[in-house]
């Protein structure tokens, strides 16, 4: 289930909604590209290299663009209005079950990486109260992480119609802009305070193509194009393009700037989770983590409700009795919270699901459904860019997966940065041996 304008809508079953302006689809498309996948877009920059990864990241914004009005080509030559009844059409039962399968994928993985995120920001929230110190139980991420699926995520994933939830779409996108704002005021307050790191402005780095998995995560919003081309007053082809370049084009701006604020600011310390790099006793920041920490609670029962949808489709293809809707509720989120629990780093999570299932998802599937419906070879005409879309996929996908599978973890979730120290030593504040901060953090 999508939020867009107000209403919650269900993609697997293409329902359509009221019909509205070329504004009021901007503005949904924005609203369901801009979310919590923006948080990881410095540390894309960390791995690929700033001036690389400004680069990946037009390109993958170009390639979401190009898809995305590719997808509704191939919806307009099949006669479909879904992508799951446009691949099922061209490709079969078996094109349905791949799509199924990272549909189902692609919100799961999101979902862990939610409470993840909820760990880490909430717990210097609440660190920030007075009396709670970081052997408190509120200080504890793993707790937090309970607390947050016991009292919020799981109640509201059991509803079985959450439309009150539509009411924080607006919310949301004034959240996500709050954190931009807090980014770019920090890159200029903070950031000459952090030295940067050996290499920090080198062109490139070896990790640019797991960086495309963070970035495909962050951009991809074909799950939901099919409902907002169908919700325009006049849905053609032209309008639905000059929708989607402003709507990727705004989009692009807005993810560009948070990364370029985010990495300039911590360089080579950047992590998965940008908020990690800030010091604790940043009340700007703390603002900013509460934030997050908000709209990711609300936004994950949106996800549970489209994995529980998919489940529902493949196993049952039929409405969930009560039962049924708070069993399989239950077990997936049960699932997203034991893997959260064991796994902390953020970054990983993000390249994997980029890799797994967004890759697949922007890069392949509509390219491909293009190809099958398309006269004349693979190699001819305008069939070219969709197949060179097809290998470039296909390479990242094997590559991101593979990188990050076999790549060690370098996260330091929970831990206070060393140059947090430094700062509060020249603002006169508490002030601990620089070497025994490093050295407590296991750097050199």
């Amino acid at each position: 289930i999508w939020e867009e304008g107000g209403m919650l809508i269900n993609p697997l079953k293409a329902e359509r909604v009221s019909k509205g302006s070329t504004i009021s689809a901007c503005f949904n498309f924005i609203n369901s590209i801009i979310g919590s996948g923006i948080i990881g877009l410095p540390y894309a920059m960390n791995q690929a290299g700033l001036p690389l990864g400004i680069i990946l990241l037009i390109a993958v914004g170009f390639v979401t663009d190009y898809s995305i009005v590719l997808l509704i080509r191939g919806g307009n030559l099949s006669g479909t209005s879904s992508y799951q009844s446009l691949v099922q059409n061209t490709f079969g039962f078996p094109g349905f079950m791949i799509l199924s399968a990272l549909q189902f994928l692609y919100p799961f993985i999101a979902m862990v990486s939610y409470n993840i995120t909820a760990g880490d920001t909430l717990t210097k929230v609440f660190l920030r109260i007075p009396g709670v110190g970081p052997d408190h139980i509120l200080a504890e991420r793993h707790f937090v992480i309970l607390l947050s699926t016991l009292l919020f995520t799981l109640p509201l994933s059991l509803y079985r119609n959450i439309e009150k939830l539509g009411k924080v779409s607006f919310l949301s996108m004034v959240l996500t802009l709050s954190i931009l704002v807090i980014a770019v005021i920090r890159s200029a307050t903070l950031g000459p305070q952090i030295e940067p790191t050996e290499n920090a402005w080198s062109f490139a780095k070896w990790n640019a193509i797991q960086a495309v998995g963070v970035m495909s995560f962050a951009f991809i919003c074909h799950h939901n194009s099919f409902l907002i081309y169908n919700s325009l007053e006049h849905p053609t082809l032209s309008n639905w393009s000059r929708v989607t370049h402003i709507s990727v084009g705004s989009s692009l701006v807005i993810s560009a700037a948070f990364a370029v604020a985010g990495y300039t600011t911590f360089t080579g310390y950047t992590q998965g989770d940008i908020f990690e790099n800030y010091c604790r006793d940043d009340n700007l920041a703390t603002f900013g983590r509460f934030c997050f920490g908000f709209s990711i609670i609300t936004t994950f029962p949106l996800e549970c409700f489209v994995t529980r949808e998919v489940v529902s489709n493949v196993l049952c293809r039929r409405d969930l009795s009560k039962a049924e809707h708070a069993a399989i509720t239950v077990l997936i989120v049960t699932m997203c919270t034991a893997i959260s629990l064991a796994y902390d780093c953020l970054g990983r999570v993000l390249e994997l699901n980029g890799a797994l299932s967004a890759t697949p998802l922007i890069f392949i599937l509509p390219s491909a459904c293009f190809l099958k419906l398309s006269p004349g070879h693979f190699y001819q005409g305008e069939n070219l860019i969709p197949t060179l879309l097809i290998i470039a996929g296909l390479f990242v996908m094997i590559t991101g997966l593979t990188s990050t599978l076999i790549n060690p973890d370098d996260c330091s979730h929970g831990v206070e940065m060393f140059y947090c120290a430094d700062i509060n030593c020249r603002r006169g504040l508490a002030c601990f041996p620089l070497r025994f901060v490093l050295t407590a953090q296991g750097l050199s």
